[in-house]
């Protein structure tokens, strides 16, 4: 009834949230998306995505066919596997950004673990620019990770926007340096804050320097200052600045899969990791994100984010 190729383009457009991103992703003519989608909804008889020509967005059903588009093609997988003898073995050094610690990757992780139990996989957690470093130097064979908006490097999972977050107690002195939690060098969030506030002309202070997101989030629960982080990741116990703070603006970050230099023993491993990642992206969210982002396509009182302050 639902046909595999089907289901992946539709992944593809609901984590992209856009049909010319989801045809790059593929490889595959746009027009070709569209006829995807359009007999999957045939198919099911319901209506998958609004979209008009600025925006694409999940329906609740669209929502709802997430999880059984995952499921039957993780099952599709598992028999063509079985059937076919093709058992994928050998090691794999995969990078992961400490922007995905608090979501759902390790069931992913889980999943590929046990479909391709011959593979030997090793994680690395790490900051993003050190990722792609490692990945450069040779050192891993497939990564997560943060990309700056005009790096083209990697096929995207996810797109989100950089907000400023803190504890929602903290008050921001305008008079004063803004004081920052930041990681270390090379990370990519904490370049792209400075860069916003330089353009700003705004004052700054470091005021905590963690490799750790749990470090951060530890000084920005104590209030020590506010830190820029994916509004789809935003860490329990803090909130959104609000806009009357008068922080800059932070635009977007892509999150992408990097493939390194492929030898032949980890190339079919890292590919099909890539895929289990492509197709789970729409999980790649706090835990509870996707229940609130639900909550708020079907009216409920759920908010997706809080800000600062009443």
């Amino acid at each position: 009834m639902y046909h595999p190729a089907h289901l992946r383009t539709f992944l593809s457009v609901a984590q992209t949230l856009s049909f010319t991103q989801a045809a790059r992703r593929l490889g595959l003519r746009q027009s070709t998306v569209s006829q995807h989608v359009r007999r999957l909804e045939d198919a099911t008889g319901r209506t998958l995505f609004t979209r008009d020509t600025h925006s694409v967005e999940l329906t609740e059903d669209g929502e709802a066919m997430l999880g059984f588009a995952r499921r039957i093609l993780e099952v599709h997988e598992q028999a063509t596997a079985f059937f076919t003898g093709n058992r994928l073995r050998g090691r794999l050094r995969f990078g992961a950004s400490e922007d995905f610690v608090l979501t759902r990757l390790p069931e992913i992780l889980e999943g590929f673990r046990h479909d391709h139990p011959e593979v030997d996989l090793e994680l690395t957690v790490e900051l993003s620019g050190t990722l792609h470093e490692q990945l450069a130097a040779g050192k891993l064979d497939l990564v997560l990770a943060k990309r700056r908006p005009e790096d083209p490097r990697g096929e995207l999972v996810r797109r989100d926007r950089l907000v400023w977050i803190g504890a929602e107690r903290l008050r921001l002195d305008p008079g004063r340096p803004v004081p920052l939690i930041v990681y270390p060098p090379p990370g990519i969030t904490r370049a792209l804050a400075l860069e916003a506030l330089e353009r700003q002309g705004r004052e700054w202070r470091v005021v905590c320097t963690s490799g750790s997101l749990n470090g951060l989030v530890a000084a920005a629960r104590a209030g020590l200052g506010v830190m820029a982080h994916s509004r789809g990741l935003i860490p329990p116990g803090l909130v959104r600045v609000p806009d009357r703070a008068g922080l800059p603006e932070l635009g977007r970050v892509d999150f992408v899969v990097v493939h390194g230099r492929r030898s032949p023993a980890a190339q079919g491993v890292a590919d099909a990791l890539a895929g289990a990642i492509l197709a789970g992206g729409d999980r790649l969210n706090r835990s509870d994100e996707i229940r609130l982002r639900g909550a708020d396509r079907r009216g409920g009182r759920a908010p997706r984010t809080r800000s600062l302050g009443p």
